[in-house]
C-alpha cells in the first residue's frame, strides 16, 4: 500500500462534456483526498478559466498541463494514435509513463484510450493483452467483471491472465483476501462451452486461484463469485444488455407512477423507497472501468457521466495506486503456471 501522495493525470477535454464536468469533479475529488494532486490536461486557457471560476479550497493542488489537441469520441483509434500526439489523452498517459503522475483518467474514446495506453505504457510482464474491468452491483456487494470489450477473441491463457488480474484487483480494492473466480459460460458443467472456455476452465482449476467453476449470466448479479471472467465480446454484450434492462425498468416505474392522480399519490408515499433503490443502482456510483494489465493505472470513465460519476472514476484510479494493484498483478503473474503460453487469437 502506497504511503506517498498520489498524482492523477486527468484528460480534462475527453467525454461528452469536457471541462464543465472534469474540472469540478477533480476539485471535488481533491476536497475528499487532502494528500492527492491532480494534473488537468488540455487546452490551457479553458482549464485555467475553469479553475478561476471555482471557489474550492483544493485549487492549489490542481495544476494545468497544456495539450492542444482533442481526440473525438468517434475518431478511429489508429488515427488518434498516429496523428494526435499532442492530444489531451496522449499527454495525460505520457505523464504516467514519465512518472509525473501515477494514474490517468479519461472519459474519451475507449478504443483510442486503449490503443494509446497500450502503445505508450506497454503491458506488465506475463500479460498478453490489457482487459477492461469494472465493478457491477450484486445482491452481496459488487463483482469485478472482465473483459468488458477490449478483446473480442481470447485464448485460454489470456482468460487465465484476466482471472489473475481480476483477483488481484478485487483483493486490493475490495479488500477480499482470497477472491472467488467464476468463468462465465452457458452452463455450470465442465463440459459446457466452446473449446477456449473449456480449456480455460482446466487452466483455472490448476492455477491455485480460488476458482469456483463455471457461472452463468444471472450469477453475476447474485454475487456468486467476487470475480467473473469472460472474453470481451461476451462481456460487452452482457454489460450493454444489463444497462439497457436497468434503464427500461426505471422508465417502466416512472411511467406507472405518473399514469394518473392515484398513481402519483402512490409515488409520493413510495418516494423514499424509490429514491433508495435509485441510489443503490445508480451507475455513477460504479463509474470507471480499469484498463487492467498495463504498466500504469488507467481508468476509463463513461463519456456521458456527470461530475459525481467522473469523481468516482478518479477515486477508483487513486485507490488502485494506493492499494498497489500493479504490484499485486505483477507478483501473481510471475508465479502463475499455464498463463504464459503463446497467444494466437486476434483482437
Amino acid at each position: 500500500m502506497s504511503e506517498h501522495p498520489v498524482t492523477v493525470a486527468v484528460d480534462a477535454m475527453g467525454g461528452d462534456h469536457g471541462p464543465s464536468v472534469t474540472v469540478p469533479a477533480a476539485l471535488e475529488f481533491l476536497a475528499r483526498h487532502p494528500r492527492a494532486r491532480v494534473v488537468l490536461v488540455g487546452r490551457e486557457a479553458e482549464l485555467t478559466a475553469a479553475l478561476a471560476r471555482s471557489v474550492s479550497g483544493a485549487r492549489d493542488r490542481a495544476s494545468v498541463h497544456h495539450a492542444g489537441e482533442v481526440v473525438g469520441m468517434d475518431e478511429p483509434p489508429a488515427e488518434a494514435l498516429r496523428r494526435k500526439k499532442d492530444s489531451s489523452m496522449r499527454v495525460a498517459i505520457n505523464l504516467v509513463r514519465d512518472g509525473e503522475a501515477q494514474a490517468c483518467v479519461s472519459a474519451g474514446n475507449t478504443g483510442a484510450l486503449m490503443a494509446i495506453a497500450r502503445f505508450v505504457l506497454k503491458t506488465l510482464p506475463g500479460v498478453d493483452r490489457p482487459a477492461i474491468a469494472s465493478q457491477l452491483p450484486t445482491k452481496k456487494g459488487v463483482a469485478t467483471v472482465l473483459d468488458l470489450g477490449a478483446n473480442v477473441n481470447c485464448t485460454p491463457q489470456q482468460l487465465l491472465q484476466f482471472a489473475v488480474m481480476g483477483a488481484a484487483l478485487a483483493s486490493a480494492v475490495e479488500r477480499v483476501e482470497r477472491p472467488t473466480v467464476g468463468l462465465l459460460n452457458v452452463g455450470e458443467e465442465e463440459i459446457k462451452g466452446n473449446e477456449a472456455v473449456k480449456q480455460a476452465g482446466e487452466l483455472l482449476r490448476a492455477s491455485g486461484l480460488n476458482f469456483y467453476g463455471n457461472v452463468e449470466g444471472d450469477d453475476i448479479y447474485k454475487g456468486t463469485t467476487d470475480v467473473v471472467v469472460c472474453d470481451g465480446f461476451v462481456g460487452n454484450v452482457m454489460l450493454k444488455s444489463s444497462e439497457g434492462l436497468a434503464q427500461m425498468l426505471y422508465e417502466f416505474l416512472r411511467s406507472e407512477f405518473t399514469r394518473g392522480p392515484l398513481t402519483k399519490l402512490s409515488a409520493l408515499v413510495a418516494y423514499p423507497v424509490l429514491n433508495a433503490f435509485k441510489r443503490r443502482v445508480d451507475p455513477r456510483r460504479y463509474n470507471g472501468a480499469t484498463l487492467l494489465g498495463l504498466r500504469g493505472v488507467v481508468v476509463k470513465s463513461h463519456g456521458g457521466t456527470d461530475a459525481l460519476g467522473f469523481r468516482q472514476a478518479i477515486t477508483k484510479a487513486h485507490a488502485e495506486v494506493t492499494e498497489g494493484v500493479l504490484e499485486r498483478i505483477a507478483q501473481r503473474m510471475a508465479t502463475m503456471p499455464g498463463a504464459h503460453a503463446p497467444a494466437s487469437a486476434d483482437a
